[in-house]
């Protein structure tokens, strides 16, 4: 049950990714309609992550599970049947919300089900495995749909499987509540949620016009203030949803800033690579979805050849590693054109997921190795709350970047291209008004092909920088994490997590989400074997 919750709720996020050329044709949207798409689902798991983990906790994993399932099939159900893009965002909304509460509440319901350590491991294994494949099967089931049907109908596969799931849960799984009393941190909860949103809307709102604008201005002052206020909420609160002290932990605040910056770069890449793909290489959403099956696929094939590494490489040179091969990854992408071959292309998304697959598994463990053992539950929510704010953040920054240098670059390929000046107005000013997108429906007659050769030259500039960002966030957090997770001198919990001396994997680190207890060394690596 717990792995068909995660499938579940992790379906619409690549789903959703391959199909945005075909909403944004179909609905008339906007660049920064299109970063709302994909920010919608993720802002609410950024925000409720934590919350969700306390309420089950307080209230029992398996109701908040049923919740979490209830909210997708709800979300899907809202976004099935959207006739503007606004009826989209909201229809992601709810499924955010339900993802949720899904991601703390299956590995929740593993830790209960299976008490034993040793043998949990193997569940925490099929647990990733569901994750990531829901992340690879999803573009296919949208390209599958989007080639014989509207786009609206990739959002019906998650509304059977939800209600089966809740109609299944309800008979098979035993209700638990966590070992360690816990109380609902309203204050932090409402500050946390006021923060990030006003950020992400902020940032979107300044890419798409300026960062002059009120808007603007006022979202980045509120996301400030809002900020300092959960700081205070939580240094007062006599259960914070965050304890502030887990920062004292040099290694646990390098893992969560090596997470968020690097799925700041990721998932804005996921964005730009979607509609670099449709708009610019026109492939289906099928094509799309299978071109990037070596991202998805590959970090799957090596979890447990990642996991014997630990036991002879500390997890900071397998993160600094990975970040490395990722931002190289990067890099070689920024060669690619408008008639770029499916090899071509393949070979470095294979080089991304090769970092990705060596990188990623370790930041959670390193996370919870690094705090008490009381509070690796915290630490687990903790680093995936900051993950998910990254990853809201990735969409809404990298979008502004890409629209901001192919609007700026567009006159000049418009003018190489030969197309006349009074076209070039009028192509001007429909990308003013609606966006990029709208260059592909004017009736523009024999200028109709040069225009859009120039509308994919100027595509590939914003992508070629936003690749720049993306290496350069990358390194960035290679770096933050050769220097924070070092060992500290005279040992510690900052100093086992760095060095690799406790053998968790991610998997059973998150997995004391629900009950608050860390695996000892030896048990996680009896967990491995």
């Amino acid at each position: 049950m717990a792995c068909l919750g995660v499938f579940v709720g992790y379906l619409p996020v690549t789903t959703v990714a391959v199909s945005l050329p075909v909403i944004q044709r179909a609905l008339d949207a906007s660049t920064a309609d299109l970063s709302w798409v994909s920010v919608a689902f993720v802002l609410p798991v950024a925000a409720l992550i934590l919350t969700a983990g306390v309420f089950g906790d307080v209230h029992g994993h398996k109701k908040v599970f049923q919740a979490g399932l209830g909210f997708c099939a709800l979300g899907a159900a809202v976004a099935l049947s959207a006739q503007s893009v606004t009826q989209v965002w909201a229809g992601q909304a709810l499924l955010g919300v339900g993802a949720a509460a899904l991601l703390p509440m299956t590995l929740a319901l593993i830790s209960h089900a299976v008490p034993d350590p040793r043998e949990r491991g193997k569940y925490i294994g099929l647990w990733t495995t569901s994750l990531m494949g829901s992340l690879a099967v999803g573009p296919l089931i949208a390209g599958a749909i989007v080639e014989h049907a509207a786009w609206r109908w990739i959002y019906l596969v998650p509304i059977p499987l939800s209600l089966l799931s809740m109609v299944v849960a309800a008979f098979v799984l035993q209700e638990s509540t966590s070992q360690v009393e816990r109380k609902l941190d309203w204050p932090g909860q409402i500050t946390a949620a006021v923060a990030i949103v006003a950020l992400v809307y902020g940032v979107i709102e300044g890419g798409a016009g300026s960062f002059g604008d009120l808007r603007a201005v006022v979202a980045l002052v509120v996301a400030v203030c809002s900020g300092a206020a959960f700081v205070v909420c939580e240094r007062r609160s006599p259960s914070p949803m965050l304890d502030l002290t887990l920062f004292r932990s040099a290694a646990f605040t390098g893992s969560a800033l090596v997470v968020m910056i690097s799925f700041l770069g990721l998932i804005g890449f996921f964005f730009v690579l979607s509609l670099y793909l449709g708009m610019v290489q026109h492939l289906s959403t099928l094509e799309s979805g299978l071109q990037q099956l070596p991202v998805t696929v590959l970090p799957m094939v090596l979890g447990a050849a990642v996991g014997r590494l630990m036991r002879y490489l500390s997890p900071r040179v397998l993160i600094t590693g990975g970040l490395v091969i990722t931002a190289a990854a990067f890099l070689a992408l920024t060669d690619v054109g408008t008639d770029t071959s499916f090899g071509s292309l393949a070979w470095r998304l294979a080089l991304l997921g090769l970092g990705l697959g060596l990188a990623f598994p370790c930041i959670t463990a390193t996370a919870v190795s690094s705090v008490p053992h009381h509070q690796a539950g915290m630490a687990a929510a903790g680093n995936n709350a900051f993950r998910q704010v990254g990853a809201a953040l990735g969409p809404a920054v990298l979008g502004a970047l890409l629209t901001s240098e192919a609007v700026g670059t567009l006159p000049g390929h418009l003018a190489a291209a030969g197309v006349p000046d009074p076209t070039s107005g009028e192509i001007l000013h429909a990308v003013d008004a609606e966006g990029l997108g709208a260059v592909a429906g004017l009736p523009l007659g024999r200028a109709t092909g040069p225009a859009l050769h120039a509308l994919s030259q100027s595509l590939l500039d914003g992508l070629q920088l936003c690749l720049l960002v993306s290496a350069v966030l990358m390194l960035c957090g290679a770096a933050v994490a050769a220097w924070l997770l070092r060992p500290a001198k005279g040992g510690g919990p900052a100093a086992t997590a760095a060095s690799g001396g406790t053998r968790t994997t991610e998997g059973t680190a998150v997995a004391e989400t629900g009950r608050h207890r860390h695996t000892t060394a030896g048990a996680a690596a009896a967990d491995r074997d």
